[in-house]
């Protein structure tokens, strides 16, 4: 039976539970059980839930946030990997039929599926062995979710919101605003956790916007033109696309591309802003050369 006066945010009646279950957190899986009720509180506030969203929760450990998205109305599908808790939260929520499991690894689950099955938020205290896979699975599939509320790493989600000319910027910062209006809501001390995580985490908000929409197989196609171009972060682009396997290209093709771009032929990588990579990538294809993933 699931002690019934459990209190998620306390840390230590989550370290109990998980001493009398024999559950030792692992590393390997990034586990860091949040135990602050004002951290998840401030989680499923920024989620905007509404009775009847529809909400997939990757990693929902001991079940502390999927309790409050429960709370506020949510439709809730959990994907939890670890075999100790699957039946640690079958039985908290028993008879919850706004409830379901997802016995499996999230990098192995359909989640295009269940976005197209109606969910439209991704709400998650992510583990940090897989937080950018995973938000990048969703951000890129055929039906993305509209909001993103995500416990992360902070560096994460410094590297999400990084703009251009920041040291931090990299594909994945290119790829995700494309497709959402990114910000950091707060940061989250390690004391908050069971157990305590060596880094700060900030709580994530990605919005979607459909101001660069682009048809599948395009947005595919620039999305594998930015991962190239950083394979070499600190080249110029003319010299990190020298040497991008299949998409190589000689440096005056790329400088020729850059000036239709009205960028100058030093540019590399992180000074180019989402609307210049848009318009290089234009300029890329524009020249007859198509991408190639």
């Amino acid at each position: 039976m699931f002690p019934p006066d459990f209190r998620d945010e306390s840390p230590r009646d989550v370290s109990a539970l998980l001493r009398d279950r024999g559950i030792r957190p692992s590393k390997a899986l990034g586990q860091n059980f949040l135990a602050d009720g004002n951290v998840l509180d401030r989680i499923v506030d920024e989620a905007r839930i509404v009775p009847g969203t529809g909400v997939v929760e990757v990693g929902p450990g001991l079940g502390a946030l999927t309790t409050r998205l429960l709370r506020a109305g949510a439709r809730v599908t959990a994907i939890e990997k670890d075999s100790a808790l699957q039946p640690l939260l079958e039985e908290r929520f028993a008879g919850e039929p706004r409830f379901s499991l997802v016995r499996g690894d999230a990098l192995e689950t359909d989640l295009a599926a269940l976005f197209e099955a109606g969910a439209t938020h991704l709400v998650s205290n992510l583990p940090y062995s897989v937080g950018t896979r995973v938000v990048l699975d969703a951000a890129t599939c055929r039906r993305p979710p509209e909001r993103m509320v995500l416990l992360l790493q902070k560096e994460v989600g410094l590297r999400f919101a990084a703009r251009e000319g920041a040291p931090d910027r990299g594909s994945v910062s290119v790829a995700l605003q494309r497709r959402y209006d990114v910000s950091l809501a707060r940061d989250v001390s390690p004391s908050c956790f069971v157990p305590r995580p060596d880094v700060t985490s900030s709580v994530v908000v990605l919005l979607r916007h459909r101001r660069h929409e682009l048809p599948p197989a395009e947005a595919a196609r620039f999305d594998a033109l930015v991962k190239a171009a950083f394979l070499h972060r600190r080249k110029q682009l003319a010299s990190s696309l020298r040497s991008a396997g299949p998409l190589s290209r000689d440096p005056d093709f790329v400088r020729a591309a850059l000036a239709a771009a009205g960028l100058p032929p030093a540019a590399r990588p992180e000074d180019l802003s989402l609307e210049a990579w848009l318009r290089f990538a234009a300029a890329w294809t524009g020249a007859g050369e198509p991408f190639l993933c």
